[in-house]
């Protein structure tokens, strides 16, 4: 389990908490064991993660993420070393485990991917970095497109991919490509706004079945995964949703993003809790398993 700190919270910070209070969430995942921390230059996050992270930095894995085009969408390769750079300073940290190019689209990548990996390893020979790693933009790259194109060129250590169990389409064109390639997957989206809303995730189920990726026949549209809860399944759909990622074959670090303390704990208990009966992933991938257009946000 990774400590994300994007999201709709941003630990806090857009909900109305302060960067103390953020750092202290930050230093409380520490306390409970968690040892991967994902941030962002975009996110705001940064300076609560170097805080928390003073004098607790062994032992630790960064995680941050850089902006690959310049605000009038050039590729630039002194600005993607001015990032990082201000990345070591704003954390204070000497070194960054992984350095992601943050959100790239499709149509980007080859320019991106062009002018990009030069700077970054020049980093990593000059000891800032340690491994090279891209995130996907899943909202609009809901077939995974770059991340398959990244796989095959096989310039990344780390992919940050977009995955849950209503849409699983990670699990076909992402994991196994990064398994035997020995590349780590960082895994986001694994509880989305749809899971904790019945009308949102009705509504999308109906969706979908209109657009033919479920098959109608196949699902009560009216409580779509009320099977995982029945016979002393799962507690939750929340709980359900963070075992099925934590479970996935090719899944490294699953992400969790907070803004208090009792939902840290909760989703704590939830990733280490066992996988998900057999029967019941049979039936997540019989329902679910050709959809590819939905992200369980809205």
């Amino acid at each position: 389990m990774g400590l994300g700190c994007g999201g709709f919270s941003r630990l806090g910070l857009r909900t109305g908490g302060t960067m103390r209070e953020a750092a202290d969430l930050v230093r409380h995942a520490l306390d409970l064991g968690i040892s991967f921390i994902d941030t962002a230059r975009l996110y705001g996050t940064e300076p609560a993660v170097g805080a928390a992270l003073k004098g607790r930095r062994e032992g630790v894995v960064v995680s941050t993420k850089i902006v690959p085009l310049t605000p009038d969408n050039r590729v630039d390769a002194d600005y993607i070393g001015r990032q990082i750079d201000d990345s070591l300073r704003v954390m204070n940290l000497e070194t960054i485990d992984v350095v992601h190019l943050h959100g790239v689209l499709p149509q980007d990548y080859d320019r991106i991917v062009g002018e990009c990996l030069a700077p970054l390893e020049r980093a990593r020979r000059d000891g800032k970095i340690r491994f090279i790693g891209v995130s996907e933009f899943w909202n609009q790259d809901l077939s995974h497109d770059m991340l398959r194109a990244a796989l095959h060129d096989d310039h990344f250590d780390v992919v940050l991919v977009g995955c849950n169990m209503l849409n699983s389409s990670a699990r076909r064109f992402v994991l196994p490509s990064a398994g035997k390639q020995g590349v780590a997957t960082l895994l986001m989206f694994a509880v989305r706004r749809a899971f904790a809303d019945p009308g949102l995730l009705s509504r999308i189920c109906e969706r979908l079945v209109a657009g033919g990726e479920i098959q109608a026949d196949r699902i009560d549209t009216d409580d779509p995964f009320g099977f995982l809860l029945a016979d002393g399944g799962a507690a939750t759909l929340t709980q359900a949703a963070y075992r099925y990622c934590r479970h996935l074959a090719g899944a490294s670090v699953v992400l969790t993003g907070t803004s208090n303390r009792d939902h840290l704990r909760e989703n704590i208990a939830s990733i280490e809790s066992p996988a998900l009966r057999e029967e019941d992933l049979r039936r997540i991938e019989a329902t679910f398993g050709d959809v590819h257009s939905v992200t369980g946000e809205q």
